[in-house]
């Protein structure tokens, strides 16, 4: 692709890609907090469902599973995990398409979906791009559609505080600043979303995992 956006790969550098999945399981309640990032998503029979930022296809896979009658499809700027998703998604026999982008803008007429889910994306993005990224999600929605992000969020405890350095080194300070501070749901607003809200959230190893709600 010409013009491609910079990207922070999944775990802050491309080499570490590979690692990803194994770096969550040892750091996150895995099962329980992609369980409840698809609980929120709530796929319908016949619902055409986009992931932002598939990463290695682990959630798009565990939405298929709970409702096989749901549209899945998946967009991402990384050819690295998507490599590494398509073979999860072969593997199993499933047809779940998957695309990349620019960074930019998605590859989708407006009023594509009726849902757009999102996990451990955001805060690899800085401000700029996050609301850019939130705008064209909105872009695709359909009237009233849902967006649900499960991403890191304010701190709850001061451990958690602490505990989610580890993550800003890897990622930067400058993307994830936002989503420590609380800011991303007035991103969300600021977006065009109404009814944001901050369903629940999990403290894991390595800091907050929110969960948040909105509607266009």
């Amino acid at each position: 692709m010409t013009n491609k956006k910079e990207f922070i790969p999944a775990l802050g550098y491309d080499w570490l890609t590979g690692f990803y999945d194994l770096t969550i399981k040892l750091t996150m309640p895995e099962k329980k907090f992609r369980a409840k990032l698809i609980d929120e998503l709530e796929p319908e029979n016949n619902e055409t469902i986009l992931e932002f930022g598939f990463g290695t296809g682990q959630n798009i896979i565990l939405a298929h599973q709970r409702n096989d009658f749901a549209k899945l499809r998946g967009v991402d700027i990384d050819p690295k995990v998507k490599a590494i998703a398509e073979h999860k998604i072969n593997k199993l026999g499933l047809d779940i398409p998957l695309d990349l982008y620019d960074g930019k803008i998605f590859p989708y007429a407006n009023n594509s979906f009726d849902k757009v889910f999102s996990s451990l994306v955001f805060h690899q993005l800085d401000k700029e791009t996050k609301l850019s990224c939130l705008k064209e999600i909105y872009r695709v929605l359909k009237h009233n559609g849902q967006l649900t992000i499960g991403d890191w969020g304010q701190a709850k405890t001061k451990m958690m505080r602490i505990a989610f350095y580890f993550v800003q080194i890897l990622d930067g300070f400058k993307t994830t600043n936002d989503n420590v501070n609380g800011l991303l749901p007035k991103l969300i607003e600021q977006a065009g979303f109404k009814n944001v809200t901050e369903m629940d959230f999990i403290n894991t190893k390595i800091g907050t995992y929110s969960y948040y709600k909105a509607t266009k």
